[in-house]
């Protein structure tokens, strides 16, 4: 399949993604957040793995634990705490130093420094990002914010070891077991810390729904099919249409004012977007040979980055 076409349907998980702040501080019971990631995730687990009918091998279940501890159960969980106290788009923003964080991850493990061009470009879509959420009336909450930031660092290190220890399961295996563990994993807080969300109206139930379903079975399969087909940097850096989905959604949907400086800042972070798939998508030389033989499961530079 062509990289491009490739890159357009793993681009639909971070625009759904997008919408998980409006459904959560919309539909969901409040200050779940718990539960909520419990939900989302259990459901879709067991039905990709009814799905897969795939057992892992004995040799994959450590590396499997750790990737549904980043991926699913820390990052989840920390998504709705942030969702929860921030507005969708303060969260969102800071969830947008994401693909700095992945090149950090390759630079300091893989000793291969990421391209200039790439930086400048991820920075000049997080100060673009800055320009669309910068209005008087959002709020930061402190703990909130932090709840953001280290769910990307969680996310971040997720996306970059999957794609490091490139464990021999099918794509929807892989999925499913991240989900499930990450699932159980949070199913004993939510026990001992919240209330169990029942019994929940309609609209909740369309919300949980459409977060297991499409937000999260769907959303996943896309993403970590992303992480092993194109380059891990280039996948990260789709995560910034997340809040530019969720800026929109607050425009169409809650009546948020979106102006010319919004617009603005909108087009720069959709360019660097655009640029850091370009820049990602061109060989690169080795800057040194140690580098090769630190990365024993990837071959190439452009292979990670």
């Amino acid at each position: 399949m062509p990289t491009g076409l490739i890159t357009l349907l793993v681009a639909l998980s971070p625009l759904v993604w997008g919408s998980t702040y409006l459904v959560t501080t919309e539909w969901l019971p409040a200050e779940r957040p718990f539960w909520a990631a419990v939900i989302r995730t259990l459901p879709a687990g067991l039905l990709l793995i009814l799905w897969s009918r795939y057992l892992p091998a004995r040799n994959q279940w450590l590396k499997l634990l750790v990737l549904a501890v980043l991926n699913i159960a820390c990052f989840q969980t920390l998504l709705f705490i942030a969702a929860y106290r921030l507005p969708g788009g303060i969260a969102a923003l800071i969830g947008s130093v994401q693909p700095i964080l992945v090149m950090l991850f390759v630079w300091f493990n893989l000793n291969i420094r990421p391209a200039k061009a790439a930086v400048i470009a991820a920075l000049v879509a997080i100060f673009g990002m800055y320009l669309l959420l910068n209005t008087p009336g959002n709020s930061w909450d402190q703990w909130g914010a932090m709840a953001a930031f280290v769910g990307a660092i969680s996310m971040a290190a997720g996306s970059f070891y999957t794609r490091q220890w490139q464990l021999q399961l099918p794509l929807l295996a892989l999925t499913g077991w991240q989900l499930l563990l990450g699932g159980l994993l949070l199913l004993p807080f939510a026990l001992l810390t919240e209330a169990v969300p029942w019994p929940l109206s309609t609209e909740q139930l369309y919300g949980y729904g459409y977060l297991s379903l499409v937000g999260t079975l769907l959303t996943y399969a896309l993403w970590f099919w992303g992480l092993r087909s194109l380059n891990t940097v280039a996948v990260s850096a789709l995560g910034l249409l997340s809040p530019l989905m969720a800026v929109i959604l607050g425009w169409l949907v809650l009546d948020q004012t979106l102006n010319h400086q919004g617009i603005a800042a909108m087009s720069m972070v959709l360019i660097s977007v655009l640029a850091l798939q370009w820049i990602q998508s061109k060989p690169q030389p080795q800057s040194n040979s140690s580098n090769t033989s630190t990365a024993p499961t990837l071959k190439t530079k452009e292979d990670i980055l």
